[in-house]
């Protein structure tokens, strides 16, 4: 959107999404693409709304990094720490620990006062960022439970998901991006710049589910604040940045409220192989039980 020019939001995602239900129509017709789960374990009405909620996650996030500043952007990221226990708790009765939730604000803390530098908006971009919020922790929410309650991997969940999340965006276009796509100068140049994009993109989405299967919703943003981190500190050590003594006194804080995190959890999946097993609950909203026999294999594992 800066360098090249490219100045629609919801169509990059748009562009994203189908090149990425293209390469997965390779891995399907070549059969590397894993089997989805029977359609009757999990109701189209869940994976319908993994896909609008997705929609609204990633074309929300492009439309605020092209109004807001980075600054601002990773002020609203922090945001969805909270938002996500709010949620869980609303839709899970999932609890977190006293000790976990200083961790947390712990950590939040420390990425702000190290990345948050310049909050430069305006009033469309700020109302745009605010409403990202929801969406993008309902969407790790969905995502890590249905992938973990439904036996879903990675691919064939993005392989049921992507259509209906390429249909919201079609409907997004004319309401978020601004007029003349057709009119983009579509050179050699600037669309092998569009499809690498679309390949990283494809990428990151992909080891996204896979971090989401594998823990949960709380710690893939933990992860993605520590790799924000990581690449403050990366250029600080390597490529000689200097970003300010208070920003690596925040990257040190955040660091520490990270292995602090994961402790906590290596503390837990301890306690649940020594036989201490969380209490059973049931997964109502999306329509399944959670587990076999209603216990739930939903648990905040990192």
């Amino acid at each position: 959107m800066g360098s090249v020019g490219f100045k629609y939001p919801i169509a990059l995602s748009l562009i994203h999404y189908a090149v990425a239900l293209v390469l997965m129509a390779i891995l399907k017709a070549l059969s590397l693409l894993p089997v989805a789960p029977p359609s009757k374990s999990t109701p189209f009405s869940s994976l319908f709304a993994l896909g609008a909620v997705m929609s609204l996650s990633t074309g929300l996030a492009n439309v605020s990094l092209k109004h807001n500043s980075v600054g601002f952007y990773q002020m609203a990221k922090i945001a969805v720490t909270p938002t996500i226990v709010a949620a869980e708790f609303m839709l899970f009765h999932k609890k977190v620990s006293c000790q976990k939730v200083i961790t947390l604000a712990t950590v939040s803390i420390g990425v702000a006062v190290a990345t948050v530098t310049d909050l430069e908006f305006n009033f469309f971009g700020a109302c745009v960022a605010l409403a990202w919020i929801v969406p993008s922790a309902v969407n790790k929410i969905l995502w890590s439970n249905l992938q973990q309650t439904g036996n879903w991997t990675a691919l064939a969940l993005m392989w049921k998901t992507t259509p209906v999340t390429i249909f919201f965006l079609l409907a997004l276009m004319p309401l978020l991006d601004p007029p003349g796509l057709l009119l983009f100068n579509w050179n050699f140049r600037n669309s092998c710049a569009i499809v690498i994009s679309a390949l990283f993109g494809f990428l990151l989405q992909w080891s996204g589910a896979l971090a989401l299967g594998a823990t949960s919703a709380l710690s893939h943003v933990v992860l993605g604040q520590f790799k924000t981190i990581v690449i403050m500190l990366s250029g600080y050590l390597i490529f000689r940045s200097d970003p300010g003594v208070t920003s690596i006194c925040g990257a040190v804080v955040a660091l520490g409220g990270m292995s602090f995190y994961t402790y906590l959890g290596l503390k837990k999946e301890a306690a649940v192989a020594s036989g201490k097993k969380p209490p059973s609950r049931s997964n109502s909203f999306l329509g399944k039980p959670a587990g076999d026999g209603g216990s739930s294999d939903y648990e905040d594992s990192v």
